[in-house]
């Protein structure tokens, strides 16, 4: 069955897809299948003229994303540029304590397609607040990815990471659009000027 086009989006977040959570011993499960899909809605997204926002998490010291350690570095090449830009955060949520409520409201953004790791929490996180802002949020299922659950002896089974992220891109309701594959989000332009500045938004480095 041939999956029905969406309307298009116009600004891209990826979220985390730093080297910790992609590659060696801490990838996510399936990290392969999460790379090409990110990079296929970089290209997209890229070539329409669209908004690229990368998140990229500041982990607390000793952590496997603790800023400026290997883990930490981001595994899609950044291309700098008004339309390109990378914001630093110190939460889950992606617009808490940084700018990118203020680069999307610059960019006129009406429409949001979020993807990355993890599901349940940055992701998740991040779409919820984009939503609450009145942005149209798509969270395409196959372009999202989290770890197993543990099990927790007396308390619960181990959840498979596939049933972890669908369980939370569907807590987000009804407002979010969660059914439908990367191949099938498109993109275009915002509607306003790009702000002024350089490419990197958020916390300082």
């Amino acid at each position: 069955m041939t999956t029905p086009p969406l309307p298009p989006v116009d600004t891209l977040i990826v979220v985390d897809v730093q080297s910790a959570f992609v590659t060696g011993d801490g990838a996510v499960p399936d990290a392969a299948r999460l790379v090409d899909r990110t990079a296929a809605l970089l290209a997209r997204a890229r070539a329409a003229g669209a908004l690229v926002v990368h998140l990229q998490n500041d982990g607390p010291p000793g952590a496997e994303d603790e800023p400026h350690t290997p883990g930490w570095e981001l595994h899609h090449p950044v291309v700098p540029g008004p339309a390109e830009v990378v914001v630093r955060k110190p939460h889950d949520d992606g617009f808490q304590e940084t700018g990118l409520g203020d680069l999307l409201a610059g960019h006129g953004t009406r429409a949001v397609a979020v993807c990355g790791v993890m599901s349940e929490m940055c992701v998740q996180a991040t779409a919820r607040t984009a939503l609450a802002r009145g942005h149209r949020v798509v969270v395409p299922y196959d372009a999202h990815a989290t770890q197993d659950c543990p099990a927790v002896p007396g308390v619960a089974d181990a959840v498979p990471a596939a049933v972890v992220s669908r369980v939370a891109a569907y807590a987000l309701g009804s407002d979010a659009e969660v059914t439908a594959p990367a191949a099938a989000v498109s993109f275009t332009a915002p509607p306003g000027p790009p702000s002024p500045g350089g490419a990197v938004a958020g916390s300082a480095a």
